[in-house]
């Protein structure tokens, strides 16, 4: 007698691997795809999902995420999986926890290393630390099987991490490593190699640095590995036939470019699999991303023999900043001070801003991100093309959210910026909308007549309340789907978990098929294979298939809801009862209907999560096979 649990009726198919969709039906038995094709029968059926007019697909990958701190807290990582997320890759950027906390000696390296690199207040990645009992790489792994993991999960081995687990945070950042240090990190990476690890994760990024005393003007542990070190453990990844996770160090471009083509395959020795970061449109640097790719394709070419990929971004690169608080001012000396300050020490910020030294510093600083027409005063005649910063700093592109006046939601810092220099000019104080204005606007100095001293001053008065957004890339959609296409680049770069109230990227996933719809089908199945089976050969996983026989992780799309959903018009910051704190998150209700893991239902139609979700088992850590 044949039987399935769940029969999925009238769906569109797309496979995963690029071939046109077909209308058909889709067998799950024992949390596996049991077969798919057109009217399926069996006798007995545990239940039925028409799905007339849907997209069903295999569950899409993650390819860079931080959730390696909320799946302690909150295993059924819910906000990636309401966006058809099924698989999530950690332990990216250096960072991670394959370690456990790492607590030794009174230093406390999860604390450390995330709460500035990824802006997690410390009483969080406490809570998260807590939860961890293990101190290897095989244990860390394992735990996955002891706790109620939503999506499947795949781990790099995170340099930072493994160096402090051989030298400790102090010997990682003052010092070479010893030879027998040296020969023990290769053991412990060898050892993960061997334990199915994805590879080694390694940071170049200058806005990385560590949070605790004495070390907050210092780097990351992954900043300090030299050549030879570096070498010496990919040796190892490339023998493996693994992933090196790498990004750019912007003040070393040269090094940078030098250690990309460290992927080729020169002669007869095996090409290194490089995932780098990142290929996104820079409104700073716009088309820097067409020589990232040019450069991929290079090392790519038979004569290199590399095989190098730059991670791509589905979506606007929109980030929030609290006050001074977000991963961009990390770039500039004078507001780095202000970062390195605790969460709630707003006294201490204010110090900072109240002291004419640094003032001064801050207005040089500005001088490199402002336009320099908008400078004003003594600083008008500098040019910043000397000095090219991510953040480009302009009132016009910059837009208040979340903030304690209500008038200035919604508008951009210029707009409200004009309207205190009429206030202050006029006569009767007119020019505020309304009086909750005004008072705002009466607190102002009256000689507030730069940008510069309107921004400090909002600082002054709201701190981390002063709330505000801006793009600092991927404004043109045009642009962004011709990156996510290109044969040199591999979307799935979302960067769930990190920034918790600075960026909310959950659904770029599904904005790449939205994208691709424009074109049509056959577009969007060439989206759901670079969003699903592509990844997963790369990285060696075994997942992003419908083939039979195949672990069950599915999701069901309405692609007239697709076609509407608005990435910007849909993030929305939220409370976490898991983390007791706010977070920046992403909806695409309507757009994802249902999401299966392991054949187990686990977000439905009508927006919510099934029970079984954070209550059973479902994912599993996956383990990459030693290439042949």
């Amino acid at each position: 007698m044949s039987s399935c649990d769940i029969l999925i009726k009238n769906a569109l198919i797309f496979d995963g691997f690029g071939g046109s969709p077909r209308t058909g039906d889709l067998a799950i038995k024992d949390g596996k795809v049991l077969s798919r094709g057109p009217n399926l029968n069996f006798d007995e059926i545990g239940s039925t999902v028409d799905a007339s007019g849907r997209w069903l697909m295999p569950g899409l990958l993650d390819i860079h995420t931080h959730l390696d701190l909320e799946v302690e807290l909150n295993p059924g990582l819910g906000e990636a999986v309401r966006h058809g997320t099924t698989t999530v890759l950690v332990g990216n950027c250096s960072l991670g926890t394959v370690f456990g906390a790492q607590d030794k000696n009174g230093e406390n390296p999860i604390v450390d290393c995330f709460t500035r690199v990824e802006n997690v207040p410390k009483s969080v990645l406490q809570k998260c630390a807590d939860k961890m009992f293990w101190d290897n790489t095989e244990d860390y792994l394992k735990h996955f099987e002891d706790i109620p993991l939503g999506p499947n999960i795949a781990s790099f081995v995170p340099q930072s991490m493994l160096r402090i687990q051989v030298m400790g945070v102090e010997g990682s950042v003052s010092r070479k490593p010893t030879a027998a240090e040296e020969t023990e990190m290769q053991r412990l990476l060898r050892d993960a190699m061997d334990q199915g690890y994805m590879g080694l994760s390694t940071d170049q990024i200058i806005f990385h640095y560590l949070s605790n005393d004495p070390h907050k003007h210092s780097r990351i542990p992954a900043h300090f590995a030299d050549d030879d070190e570096l070498k010496a453990s990919l040796d190892i990844v490339r023998e493996y036939g693994r992933v090196w996770q790498t990004n750019p160090d912007g003040e070393k471009m040269g090094r940078t470019i030098k250690r990309f083509f460290w992927s080729a395959g020169w002669f007869f020795r095996k090409p290194l699999r490089v995932s780098a970061l990142t290929a996104i449109d820079f409104v700073s640097t716009p088309g820097l991303w067409k020589a990232m790719l040019g450069l991929s394709s290079v090392i790519n070419s038979w004569l290199c023999r590399g095989k190098i990929h730059f991670q791509a971004l589905g979506a606007n690169f929109r980030m929030w900043s609290d006050g001074i608080v977000a991963p961009i001012f990390e770039e500039l000396e004078s507001t780095r001070e202000l970062i390195a300050c605790e969460v709630d020490d707003e006294a201490g910020r204010r110090a900072i801003l109240d002291s004419p030294d640094w003032q001064r510093r801050f207005r040089l600083d500005w001088a490199k991100i402002a336009k320099p027409e908008k400078l004003g005063g003594p600083f008008s005649k500098l040019s910043n093309s000397e000095n090219q910063s991510t953040f480009q700093m302009d009132l016009d592109e910059m837009f208040f959210d979340d903030t304690p006046v209500e008038s200035w939601n919604g508008c951009s810092l210029q707009e409200v910026y004009d309207r205190l220099q009429s206030f202050q000019q006029s006569a009767g104080k007119q020019g505020a909308l309304g009086d909750a204005e005004a008072e705002v606007f009466a607190r102002f100095p009256d000689d507030t007549n730069t940008e510069i001293e309107f921004f400090l001053q909002g600082l002054r008065l709201y701190d981390t309340r002063f709330r505000w957004w801006f793009d600092s890339a991927n404004t043109d959609e045009d642009v962004v789907e011709e990156i996510l296409f290109h044969k040199q680049a591999m979307p799935g770069f979302n960067d769930s978990g990190a920034h918790l109230t600075n960026l909310a990227f959950y659904d770029c996933n599904l904005n790449t098929l939205r994208l691709a719809q424009r074109s049509g089908v056959d577009r969007v199945a060439h989206a759901v294979k670079r969003l699903t089976s592509e990844p997963a050969e790369f990285f060696g996983l075994d997942v992003g298939s419908l083939t039979p026989g195949a672990q069950a992780d599915i999701v069901l799309i309405n692609p007239d809801n697709l076609a509407k959903h608005d990435v910007n018009a849909m993030r929305k910051k939220i409370w976490n009862e898991k983390f007791e704190n706010d977070v920046l998150v992403n909806r695409s209700d309507g757009v994802v209907e249902e999401v299966y893991i392991r054949g187990e239902r686990v977000w439905e139609e009508g927006s919510r999560y099934s029970d079984a979700l954070g209550k059973k088992c479902l994912g599993r850590a996956l383990r990459v096979k030693r290439a042949s």
